[in-house]
């Protein structure tokens, strides 16, 4: 799959092969159209995908397009982001931060899996 961004979209069809079966960890952003904080973060998640990209992938899911797998994961708000490695969900934020702050969180999430 092309991609012209460094950023998947995942939706329902697309989520085992993108996020559960990756051989990177996963960064996912639950985000919703609606959502202001969610267009807060999306700049600051598009260049984590840049700036990352072969160390991990990084993933977008519509929760509204998507609510099977916002229910499946408890995503209760957004914007909620998690990490997962191995097909197993390695950690979570839920809220916008900085750019920095998720690197961080993604960094010492991948050093304790």
């Amino acid at each position: 799959m092309e991609q012209t961004t460094a950023v998947a979209h995942v939706t329902s069809k697309t989520w085992e092969s993108e996020v559960l079966k990756s051989d990177v960890p996963v960064f996912v952003d639950f985000w919703a159209e609606w959502c202001g904080p969610c267009r807060m973060v999306g700049p600051a998640v598009e260049q984590i995908g840049k700036l990352m990209q072969g160390k991990i992938k990084v993933a977008k899911v519509n929760v509204d397009e998507n609510q099977e797998i916002a229910m499946k994961y408890g995503i209760q708000s957004i914007p909620s982001l998690l990490l997962f490695k191995g097909g197993n969900e390695i950690g979570r934020t839920i809220g916008a931060m900085p750019k920095e702050s998720y690197l961080k969180f993604i960094e010492s999430t991948l050093a304790k899996a």
